[in-house]
């Protein structure tokens, strides 16, 4: 038996060095927790010519069967990202025997629930505390704390550019494409920002937690979708003037047995502990019957924070390792129906421009109470250089996804109706109807 605990790395990018530059400096620490030292035997790279700070060469390989071909590394850290070719990589590791611990969201997403099976089956660990808000502990909290509670919704802030993007314009009036290329500059969002501000990222991630926090395998797929490209600064002053700031919220919801799953703009009142999480702080709320409501928050992303989640499974693994124990995976169970949008139900936020002429409030009015949709208010505001054009805000109490949805073809097919500007859920403690 080694003296040691042995590891792979599979990816050295930024987090990856972040991973190696935190093993070495809390070596003395990790091992006194552990009782015995953690040894990073491989480092898998796609470029294994190009030189790695902090990675000696002879550590360096492009070869995973190297890696699988070593008895004395026990546990593989996977940080490629992406779907493939990690996927495989993670599949080959658990039936080699191996611990895998993986910030992978991508992958845990879409076949979490068949790796962590494979994991079981081979006397395994599978562990993602990372997949999921960063440097935020909250897969492990939902595997053990929280497990006595029945978790009937999950609310999150889980995506780090677009709560940075969403804050600025909340601070400093400023439009969509001016804040992305201000989140640009300052490397908060990619040169391509389309899984940040389309949603993409965001709804892997709650797809996870859908897993953990009901027992259900949640496709990524099964996700309802928006992304914040659509809003305006005139979205975020009117919510403002609502009581309301917008966030870009990943939620679930157990509802009569069946799951909810999205990822949306919305409005947030203005005094809920959500509305007050600003920049890339990411935040996860969770409802569970015996706890009530409890919130994790902190940094969702960035090497630090990720390798703290990262090295926290490592740990636990190595301490496994060193006992002789081999714990089972937590794999979701339940099939339960998940739910399609027009099922939702919601209260809304709805921003209207049309022509300026009476009895133009009525006709819309009598469109949404027509698809049994009661108004809960309105605001009318003269849209500026634009004379004979009015705004029309309204909120809804809550209403019927597809019966909302019915009424706005209607309401768009007016010609008094020049454009829908926006349709936002709003978060709230309202009864549904």
């Amino acid at each position: 038996m080694s003296d040691t605990v042995g590891s792979a790395l599979l990816g050295a990018g930024g987090i990856g060095s972040g991973v190696i530059a935190a093993l070495e400096a809390g070596a003395a620490r990790y091992a006194a927790r552990v009782g015995r030292p953690l040894e990073l035997r491989h480092v898998l790279v796609r470029d294994t010519l190009r030189p790695r700070r902090g990675v000696a060469s002879a550590l360096i390989t492009g070869d995973l069967d190297v890696v699988l071909g070593d008895p004395d590394t026990r546990i593989v850290i996977e940080l490629m990202g992406g779907e493939d070719p990690a996927r495989s990589y993670i599949e080959r590791c658990l039936r080699a025997g191996r611990h895998v611990v993986t910030a992978n969201k991508e992958v845990m997403a879409k076949a979490g629930a068949e790796l962590l099976q494979i994991a079981n089956d081979h006397g395994v660990r599978l562990l993602y505390e990372a997949s999921v808000g960063g440097g935020i502990p909250i897969i492990a909290p939902l595997s053990r704390d929280l497990l006595a509670n029945e978790i009937t919704a999950v609310t999150a802030i889980i995506n780090g550019t677009t709560n940075y993007m969403l804050t600025a314009m909340a601070q400093n009036g400023a439009d969509y494409d001016d804040v992305l290329a201000e989140a640009q500059d300052l490397g908060y969002a990619e040169p391509d920002p389309t899984a940040d501000v389309e949603g993409i990222d965001a709804s892997f991630k709650i797809a996870v937690l859908c897993g953990l926090a009901f027992n259900v395998a949640v496709s990524p797929d099964q996700v309802a979708r928006e992304g914040i490209s659509g809003l305006t600064a005139l979205d975020i002053a009117y919510a403002e003037q609502l009581g309301y700031v917008i966030k870009l919220l990943a939620r679930a919801r157990l509802v009569e047995g069946e799951v909810e799953a999205t990822v949306q703009p919305t409005l947030v009142p203005v005094e809920e502990p959500l509305a007050k999480v600003d920049g890339v702080l990411n935040a996860v709320q969770i409802e569970g019957d015996l706890v009530g409501r409890v919130v994790f928050e902190g940094p969702g992303a960035g090497p630090g924070p990720t390798s703290s989640s990262v090295l926290a499974d490592v740990l636990d693994v190595a301490q496994d390792v060193v006992a002789g124990r081999a714990p089972l995976a937590f794999v979701p169970r339940r099939t339960v129906r998940v739910r399609p949008p027009e099922e939702h139900r919601s209260r809304y936020y709805l921003r209207i421009t049309v022509q300026d002429r009476p009895g133009v409030l009525a006709r819309i009015a009598q469109a949404l109470g027509d698809a049994q949709i009661s108004i809960a208010s309105f605001i009318q505001y003269e849209v500026e250089g634009a004379e004979g054009t009015a705004e029309l805000v309204f909120t809804t109490h809550h209403a019927n996804g597809g019966a909302l949805q019915r009424a706005i073809g209607v309401i768009e097919s007016m010609d008094v109706v020049q454009e829908i500007g926006n349709v936002l859920p709003m978060a709230g403690a309202e009864t549904p109807r």
